[in-house]
């Protein structure tokens, strides 16, 4: 992911607070790892260890999902114009 795309994700993940109030991992990493899992379709337990284990990585998904963030993602990106109305969902 370059700069650019993680500073339009960082200010929604950095919004979304940790349950437990432990100091986050890295988010990017993390990140790059959902992106991977759902760009090749691949099951959680074959995410490749370069993104952190595979457990922690869907554990925060399952958090960011149950907080809405997708959702909050989605619109934001509809809002703003710069991607296309074929993206829309």
């Amino acid at each position: 992911m370059s700069d650019e795309e993680w500073s339009l994700f960082e200010h929604f993940i950095s919004a979304v607070r940790a349950p437990n109030g432990r100091k986050p991992s890295n988010h990017r990493l993390v990140l790059d790892g959902i992106f991977w899992i759902a760009r090749t379709g691949s099951p959680w337990r074959d995410l490749p260890e370069e993104f952190g284990k595979w457990s922690s990585v869907y554990r925060q998904f399952r958090r960011w999902t149950l907080a809405g963030l997708w959702e909050d993602i989605l619109e934001a990106l509809n809002q703003s114009g710069t991607v296309p109305d074929a993206l829309q969902m």
